[in-house]
């Protein structure tokens, strides 16, 4: 029996991501309704159509859809409990919180006890595609239930890759854990290039201008560099906490699978120490100040 087209989406956790999304999805004709832990973060989405709940089980009730986008695993398993009074059985759930191999098994069990169709959908991209539906959708779910939310992934993303049947098995998340590998090593390299010109008296415009237009140049390290030579990183597009998590999780998830990253384990310490000395909240480019034994 074919399943219905999702019409109305509940977007559980709306920080920078979550709250992108949700307009996004409000801009696309979608039906929306939010939910976050602190609700005045979440007030402003009213003027954009979006219904704000108090509880996320008042977001999820009635509501064809469940999309769960928050800090990590334990996060999520937490607010969908929490939602389970307002949930139907068989209502389909879009995982796309960074959780972790393991914060995803713990997921996946949850749904298969409360009868909910999990959908593993972590998405590649920040703040600014996610504002814009440019994301790109790293799937894995049953066939039966991709045309219902295929609504959903074409408003926020520019192509949705299918790469598992089933979301148990985490094809998603794994991709997303590859991927964030490679992200935050660019982030890394970018932020340790700059301290180094610094610590050698390099201007950082003649590095950047050694490499434009090579194999070697890049836009993300242009964006990077510019947040750190501007003094951009507030508000961040991904916060360097949020980014010291994700780094942990690549790290776990290499230890589980008998691979050795160094490079992932260093970049990790890179993002504690500047979040020690105060830069957390700001964009993780803020790892060029962990090459440096003081705030600056």
């Amino acid at each position: 029996m074919p399943v219905s087209r999702t019409t109305s989406v509940a977007v559980l956790g709306t920080g920078i991501m979550g709250a992108a999304m949700a307009r996004t999805l409000a801009r696309a004709g979608l039906d929306v309704r939010a939910w976050n832990r602190t609700r005045a973060k979440a007030e402003p989405l009213a003027a954009h159509g979006i219904t704000v709940t108090d509880t996320p089980a008042d977001a999820v009730r009635g509501a064809d859809a469940v999309l769960t986008m928050l800090r990590d695993g334990p996060a999520a398993g937490e607010t969908m409990r929490a939602a389970v009074p307002g949930l139907r059985p068989g209502t389909i759930w879009i995982q796309s919180t960074t959780a972790g191999l393991d914060g995803l098994a713990e997921l996946a069990a949850f749904a298969g006890e409360s009868g909910l169709t999990l959908v593993d959908a972590p998405v590649l991209g920040s703040e600014q595609p996610a504002e814009k539906g440019e994301l790109v959708v790293l799937a894995a779910g049953p066939h039966a239930v991709r045309e219902a939310v295929a609504p959903v992934f074409d408003a926020i993303g520019r192509r949705t890759l299918w790469v598992g049947d089933d979301s148990a098995e985490g094809a998603g998340t794994r991709l997303k854990i590859v991927l964030n590998s490679w992200v935050l090593t660019v982030t890394h390299g970018t932020a340790e290039a700059l301290a180094l010109a610094r610590g050698l008296g390099v201007d950082p415009a003649h590095f950047l201008q050694a490499l434009e237009g090579g194999n070697l140049d890049l836009p993300y390290l242009r964006a990077k560099s510019r947040l750190l030579l501007e003094n951009a990183l507030t508000p961040p597009s991904f916060a360097t906490t949020t980014a010291e998590k994700d780094a942990r999780l690549i790290v776990a998830a290499a230890e589980a699978a008998g691979v050795r990253l160094d490079v992932a384990e260093a970049g990790a310490e890179r993002f504690r120490r500047a979040i020690a000395q105060g830069h957390g909240e700001q964009d993780m480019a803020a790892s060029y100040f962990a090459s440096f034994g003081e705030p600056h």
